[in-house]
């Protein structure tokens, strides 16, 4: 590939491609980040190499005043939250390259990270996620699978990432309990709940011989080719699922995850405990919650309350 073609497509120059693939295997090592982590950081590297190229500059012979102009060029162009991301990437990739000798000083060390509020999740009330949940047709096998799966979401909370990735060997439903392993490889035992042992019980019975067919895997969930489910087709479904219950709005992947930590709280669970639950490394991801539910018992307020 030409230095042209590289400029066009993204693509780092020799050097600049290594030293990414040696800074990610490195920050796997240190952290034992998830793949999707690691993704992120590529992309947002890439992109920086792509505009430094443009420049005639290499990773190892930006400075303050281009990363400044970069990033400056990207809260331009991006939500604050997106900038702020490329930055802490950056960062952190710049603290590698001091430390292993491939520049003299670390040139994002002055950059301050600026300051984003943080937005309240997206989340469901009871009665949407009721709807949600009835949506798939458990006459076949394919709805029974997403009845199964909706309802483990809700129930435990998972990100959309753990999901796709349970497997047998990870279910105890005699015990009501399903081991994941989350962010930073943490791993956590979270109940599964009644209801959801009872659908997962029905979906393993009567669905997934029939959909894995001679095929072998040991994901819990799989599609009708026989094969594990991917992050893509089960927000896919979510989506169909919600539009077919009515349920409208700025979905994100992570509706049910927000609408299982919420409904905790509303009905009485304990913060500490819904950070385990969620497999949360500090309670101040967890609080933003308690603004989500507070919000919830205003609105409530507001409506039924005569006073209100």
């Amino acid at each position: 590939m030409t230095g042209n073609e590289r400029q066009m497509t993204g693509e780092p120059p020799g050097d600049d491609h290594r030293i990414i693939d040696e800074f990610l295997d490195s920050a796997w090592l240190q952290s034992g980040l998830s793949d999707n982590t690691l993704a992120a950081y590529r992309s947002d590297l890439r992109k920086f190499t792509g505009w430094l190229h443009h420049r005639n500059r290499s990773l190892t012979t930006a400075g303050v005043r281009l990363l400044q102009t970069y990033l400056g060029d990207r809260a331009a162009l991006q939500s604050a939250r997106s900038a702020a991301r490329a930055l802490s990437t950056l960062k952190r990739f710049y603290r590698y390259a001091a430390a292993g000798g491939l520049m003299d000083r670390d040139p994002c060390a002055e950059i301050a990270a600026p300051a984003i509020g943080r937005s309240l999740p997206v989340t469901l009330s009871e009665r949407q996620v009721e709807r949600l949940l009835d949506a798939p047709d458990t006459g076949t096998g394919l709805g029974l699978r997403d009845r199964a799966m909706l309802e483990m979401l809700y129930a435990t909370g998972f990100r959309v990432s753990e999901m796709v990735n349970v497997e047998l060997g990870q279910l105890d439903l005699n015990a009501g309990i399903c081991h994941t392993i989350g962010k930073g490889s943490k791993e956590r035992l979270v109940p599964l709940g009644e209801v959801a042992v009872d659908w997962l019980r029905r979906y393993l019975a009567e669905a997934r011989t029939d959909l894995i067919g001679q095929n072998q895997s040991p994901a819990v969930f799989i599609t009708r080719r026989g094969k594990a489910m991917t992050r893509q087709a089960l927000w896919r479904n979510i989506r169909r699922y919600a539009a077919m219950a009515g349920v409208a709005g700025n979905l994100s992947p992570h509706m049910l995850r927000h609408a299982f930590a919420t409904h905790l709280l509303n009905h009485g669970a304990d913060l500490r405990s819904v950070q385990m639950l969620l497999g949360h490394s500090s309670l101040s991801t967890t609080q933003i919650y308690t603004q989500v539910a507070g919000e919830r018992l205003k609105s409530l307020h507001r409506q039924h309350h005569p006073r209100g």
